[in-house]
């Protein structure tokens, strides 16, 4: 599971489970909320998946007074930040992989996710940059505006 900043496209919470269940799902959940502390407000994007409408992670986003958002069913394009990341996470890490163990499954993608992914890969929908890169440069551009406490009233998540 993956929480994505739909701003930055940053990985801001994931987890890995040989299940793919609630607790996945709120792992991931809680580590993006871990890191982002988002207000209330936040909007939560995410497909019909049955974990994502369970009671224990809809009363999580309630806690922090996030506003759940649902894919419309049969429309894939309202999931496609979700859909394209994990393609490329697919793409550029799994595939080229043959995991040993799924403790090395789990320490190939934390470095992927974080050292490569968030740091160093290009996006070409933030300008060819990397998302640490295009969130530094979005708060240091808002340090003059009215905007100085608008990191955490931009969308929080896109998640699949």
């Amino acid at each position: 599971a993956a929480i994505l900043d739909a701003c930055s496209r940053r990985v801001v919470g994931w987890a890995l489970s040989q299940h793919i269940d609630t607790e996945l799902c709120l792992t991931a959940l809680d580590r993006a909320i871990t890191d982002r502390q988002p207000g209330p407000g936040v909007i939560h994007h995410s497909d019909h998946g049955v974990q994502y409408a369970s009671h224990r992670y809809v009363e999580r986003l309630e806690t922090i007074g996030a506003q759940s958002s649902m894919a419309t069913i049969g429309n894939v394009y309202e999931n496609a930040l979700a859909e394209s990341f994990f393609a490329t996470l697919k793409r550029e890490e799994v595939y080229l992989h043959d995991y040993q163990s799924f403790a090395a499954a789990e320490a190939n993608l934390a470095r992927f996710l974080d050292d490569v992914y968030n740091h160093k890969r290009l996006h070409s929908s933030l300008g060819y940059r990397p998302p640490s890169e295009f969130e530094a440069l979005w708060r240091s551009e808002r340090e003059t505006d009215d905007f100085s406490e608008g990191w955490q009233t931009l969308p929080l998540v896109v998640v699949r």
